[in-house]
């Protein structure tokens, strides 16, 4: 039988790759054709392999460096490649996103243009581009209601009063639909969020807790929440890009930020996903490390970047329907 190359298995679909990886303290390089990340032991080198044709998104940590055959494999392969601090926060500068969340996107000629068109058709109108952010919120919303009711997560210890989070989701729908610009939907989401860590709190028993930004303190939860939102902003930035829109393209989160919309399509699934698990395994007294894996475990168990993408699309389309003429 010939032999494959990892590249020629990139046609596996995004939505369907298992694999986000933060790695720390180690070389990524190309070996005998695979992609390879290496440790040192001692005086012996470790090498373990990188299923590129699975993966989305490698966030490379402190004491990284990865070699520029490594680089066009995983281009080849169409992983997102970011460049971040220890314990996968935060993600310094590349060349798609600035502010604090920055990708090497691989390039390629041949990705679709049919949602960027969709996309910019609507873009430029105030009133339609609000019109995508309330969707974008009430799909959020739909995802919410939908992850914290599931009984594997009550199993685990987080059971929420299922009256108590309609209630909320109902009330944010209302406002959603009633906000007349982007800034009472941030408030609106801030409101959320907020009510959303209440919840999360007095389903774990946690205690007293207060949002930093940073994950700044010794709070375990404040630490797990930054560091599982940036996996989010991983598979936002896939999404994104397996639909080739420009990540500046925010319909929510400011016009002036070129990364926006990767905050935008991550907000999808954070508080679904990210945020019962930070405070389960706070309560649990979890590592950075078994964080992650729950973490990475419950985006793809959920099909979370399916949803994104899906989102992506129904947004584009229902929105570039309704531009006049």
């Amino acid at each position: 039988m010939d032999d494959i190359s990892p590249s020629d298995l990139k046609t596996i679909l995004h939505s369907k790759r298992a694999n986000i990886y933060y790695l720390q303290h180690c070389r990524v390089l190309v070996n005998g054709g695979r992609v390879e990340y290496v440790t040192d032991a001692g005086k012996q080198s470790l090498y373990w392999n990188i299923p590129i044709a699975n993966t989305t998104t490698i966030l490379l940590g402190t004491g990284t460096s990865i070699t520029q055959a490594a680089m066009r494999e995983l281009a080849k392969a169409g992983v997102l490649v970011g460049f971040c601090g220890g314990g996968g926060t935060p993600l310094f500068c590349a060349n798609e996103v600035d502010i604090e969340v920055a990708w090497f996107a691989p390039q390629s000629e041949y990705r679709p243009t049919e949602y960027l068109q969709a996309w910019v058709k609507f873009w430029f109108d105030d009133d339609l581009r609000l019109l995508a952010a309330k969707q974008f919120q009430q799909l959020r919303l739909q995802r919410l209601l939908q992850q914290w009711q599931q009984r594997s997560l009550r199993e685990a210890g987080f059971g929420v009063p299922q009256n108590r989070l309609e209630e909320l989701v109902q009330r944010s729908s209302r406002n959603i639909e009633l906000a007349q610009d982007t800034a009472t939907l941030l408030t609106e989401e801030a409101r959320l969020t907020k009510a959303l860590f209440k919840l999360a709190v007095d389903a774990v028993g946690y205690g007293e807790f207060t949002r930093a930004k940073r994950g700044t303190g010794s709070d375990p939860a404040n630490r797990f929440l930054d560091h599982g939102n940036y996996l989010a902003y991983g598979l936002g930035a896939t999404a994104t890009w397996v639909l080739g829109l420009p990540h500046g393209l925010a319909v929510l989160h400011g016009k002036t930020r070129r990364g926006g919309l990767v905050f935008d399509v991550a907000d999808l699934v954070k508080d679904a996903t990210i945020l019962p698990q930070a405070f389960l395994s706070a309560m649990r007294g979890d590592d950075e490390q078994g964080f992650r894996r729950n973490c990475i475990e419950a985006l793809t168990r959920s099909e979370s970047l399916d949803f994104m993408i899906d989102s992506l699309k129904i947004i584009a389309s229902d929105t570039a329907a309704k531009v006049p003429g």
